[in-house]
């Protein structure tokens, strides 16, 4: 015979998958009205993009409530207790999505001041992909169905080639003169929260793998020390830090770069590192939210007083480095001068680089 304080759990189990499935479902309407919107160059679809994000904000401390209720109410174990804990961390990862959406959309509305066509036939692609992870994802979670989240999980690794695919492809269309370089940036971004959308699905696939088996998946960025290159530009310092730090070929160390308002990268500086046997003639500017696994950087190197900037929108775990040094992309003067402005940045940052990575190596064979 079924108790009354059985009822009253599964009332509410089904009123948090029922909201669930709701906010699921705005936040992957929210990204696919989004695309359209940067596909179609649409303003009006923007706009109404950026405004319905509050609807999903709503959502999130609607289901939090409901979730937090849950567990003062019966105060569950087991099962139940892997199921509010998976909703809770779900209602997050979808809220993220809606912001994601919110900043495609915002991404779009710069794209409808550039002239002439744009290659989106790409971007259609990887949305095509990452939406219907999320949706799967979700789907796994109300179905309590391991095996879509373990496929969910293993199809994030396609999303990341494509995203590679498409910004290299962009970075040569703009070095080819195909598209302007007020357009690169935005479609970069663009491409960027596809893939992190992609992300989060199999964020909420993780969680749905513990609710269902108590498996627990490893966080990403975990298995090696990243360290993040900040400067004003992206343009040189952070570019030639980039390039020193993978010239080492450190094991367990993955080096990038960003900026915060974004520039070309300054010809002067892949000339320089090509003198020193460094390939920087691939190097594209980007922002920190372009930087793949950004949210788990451990370490983040300031290059430029105005790389402070960024931080707030930086990883909250990292450890936060002041190297700051002049550019010397700004100096004037003879090629013997600017070369050696150059040479004294680029024995500065190595200097300062092997002495990092040597105080990390220590710390980890204690």
């Amino acid at each position: 015979m079924t108790s009354y304080l059985d009822v009253t759990v599964q009332q509410d189990l089904d009123h948090i998958r029922s909201e669930i499935s709701k906010m699921g479902d705005l936040a992957a309407s929210a990204v696919e009205a989004a695309v359209r919107a940067v596909i179609e160059r649409d303003r009006q679809l923007a706009f109404a993009v950026i405004l319905r994000d509050q609807y999903i904000d709503e959502s999130e401390k609607r289901l939090d409530r409901l979730c937090l209720e849950f567990l003062v109410r019966h105060q569950p174990a087991a099962s139940l207790l892997r199921f509010a804990y998976a909703a809770i961390k779900i209602n997050l990862e979808l809220e993220r999505v809606g912001d994601y959406a919110e900043s495609i959309a915002r991404e779009s509305l710069r794209l409808t001041n550039v002239k002439g066509p744009l290659p989106m036939e790409e971007l259609q692609h990887i949305a095509g992909v990452a939406v219907p992870l999320l949706r799967d994802a979700i789907r796994a979670f109300l179905d309590q169905d391991p095996e879509i989240a373990r496929r969910t999980i293993e199809a994030d690794d396609g999303v990341d080639v494509l995203r590679d695919s498409l910004n290299l492809n962009l970075t040569q269309a703009y070095r080819d003169g195909e598209i302007p370089f007020e357009s690169l940036n935005p479609l970069i971004h663009v491409t960027r929260r596809l893939e992190r959308v992609s992300d989060q699905a199999r964020n909420i696939s993780m969680e749905t793998l513990y609710m269902c088996t108590g498996e627990y998946a490893k966080h990403p960025g975990s298995e090696a020390i990243r360290v993040l290159f900040l400067d004003e530009n992206n343009s040189c310092l952070s570019v030639m830090a980039e390039a020193i730090g993978t010239s080492l070929c450190e094991a367990g160390f993955v080096f990038s770069s960003a900026g915060v308002d974004l520039e070309p990268v300054d010809p002067r500086t892949v000339k320089f590192l090509a003198s020193k046997g460094l390939d920087a003639s691939r190097a594209f500017p980007k922002t920190i939210i372009q930087v793949p696994n950004a949210e788990h950087q451990h370490v983040i190197v300031l290059l430029s007083p105005e790389a402070k900037r960024a931080i707030s929108r930086g990883p909250r775990k990292a450890v936060v480095l002041d190297w700051a040094i002049d550019n010397p992309q700004a100096f004037a003067g003879t090629d013997a001068e600017v070369d050696a402005i150059y040479e004294t940045t680029f024995q500065f940052i190595a200097g300062q680089l092997r002495d990092l990575v040597s105080a990390i190596r220590n710390i980890n064979e204690k």
